[in-house]
């Protein structure tokens, strides 16, 4: 497999990342009967902080990515997403084990919400995120970073030297 790396985003990505967001839910969100096409472009639009955004390539190509911003009491994760072509092949597990082994964040609690029903929840599981709460539509998780999260062996690199702080 070529070579996972990250991409600070910028303010030109927001389409690109809006339309993977539409493909990667869409069954989710239809399932859940909540699925709006131009909604889910919108709220993603109006979220985008391209500073905490991080794009994700396989070699030069876009695959994928994932929002990881400071909060009060720790991190959150959104907007975390892996085009379908590349689901399965262990790059959530590279991204979110990345992440959760930076400095800045061991010891810091890491908080975000899946889908009722998703997938995506056993990737979280497998890192040790554990249920804080649910509603009809999300499973809200959370997981305190811990030096010993090394769930994946391969590298994952970040481009341009930028910290994801």
């Amino acid at each position: 497999m070529e070579q996972i790396t990250l991409h600070q985003s910028q303010n030109s990505d927001v389409e690109t990342i809006a339309n993977l967001r539409a493909i990667v839910l869409r069954d989710d969100l239809t399932r859940l009967g909540r699925f709006n096409e131009e909604k889910v472009r919108q709220r993603f639009r109006d979220a985008f902080d391209p500073v905490h955004t991080w794009i994700i390539k396989a070699g030069s190509s876009f695959i994928g990515c994932v929002a990881f911003k400071p909060i009060l009491d720790g991190y959150l994760v959104e907007h975390f997403y892996i085009h379908p072509n590349y689901q399965g092949k262990g790059i959530g597990s590279q991204v979110l084990d990345y992440l959760l082994k930076q400095d800045y964040v061991i010891g810091k609690r890491v908080t975000l919400n899946v889908l009722q029903g998703s997938s995506a929840q056993r990737l979280y599981e497998r890192f040790g995120f554990k249920v804080d709460s649910e509603d009809l539509i999300d499973i809200y998780m959370s997981v305190v970073a811990e030096l010993n999260t090394n769930k994946c062996t391969t590298a994952l690199s970040e481009v341009d030297d930028s910290e994801i702080e």
